[in-house]
């Protein structure tokens, strides 16, 4: 189960890879081949993604940034750091063998993080009509959206209300997370 908000940001990674990996910053056949070996491993969420995963991602990352700088934000990179807010311990178990950073909200530049209420894919795929859907916050905008509905983690620990189960956050810059990878 999903804790309590605070303003922590949670990252989940695999132990034996480290922190910050992101297949957004390898070229497109390398990428390919990470997530070929992941699925041929069969042992995280990971293994799970569709044949289409990386284009659909790159699709997603390019909107809501754009959406992000429609908004005002001021990213330094194409793809995003993924974060959430809030502890979200079923994350863990999308790896082997787990770990997490965790980093005050407050070490970020407004302009460098934005926010989706749920994972980006959901978030911007699923038609259902709810307001949060198909959009990118910055961090005033889903907090006052926190104060209408509440964290996911509370309301939908197992999933069974929907897609979202936490909210993610968008690291566009490499700044603060560099402090953390040693």
């Amino acid at each position: 189960m999903c804790g309590f908000i605070n303003y922590y940001l949670y990252h989940y990674y695999e132990e034996e890879k480290g922190p910050f990996k992101n297949l957004s910053s390898l070229e497109l056949n390398d990428a390919e081949a990470v997530l070929h070996q992941l699925q041929t491993e069969g042992a995280t969420f990971a293994s799970k993604r569709s044949t289409d995963y990386l284009v659909v991602r790159q699709e997603l990352e390019s909107k809501a940034r754009n959406l992000f700088i429609h908004k005002g934000g001021k990213p330094t990179k194409k793809y995003p750091h993924y974060m959430t807010l809030g502890p979200c311990d079923w994350l863990k178990d999308w790896y082997k063998r787990g770990e997490e950073i965790v980093i005050p909200l407050d070490e970020f530049k407004e302009g460098m993080i934005s926010f989706t209420y749920g994972d980006l894919f959901p978030t911007m795929r699923y038609k259902d009509g709810r307001e949060y859907r198909e959009q990118v916050y910055t961090k005033a905008e889903i907090l006052k959206l926190i104060e209408t509905y509440g964290l996911p983690q509370s309301w939908n620990p197992e999933g069974n209300n929907g897609p979202e189960r936490y909210i993610e956050v968008q690291i566009w810059d490499d700044e603060v997370i560099n402090q953390y990878l040693n």
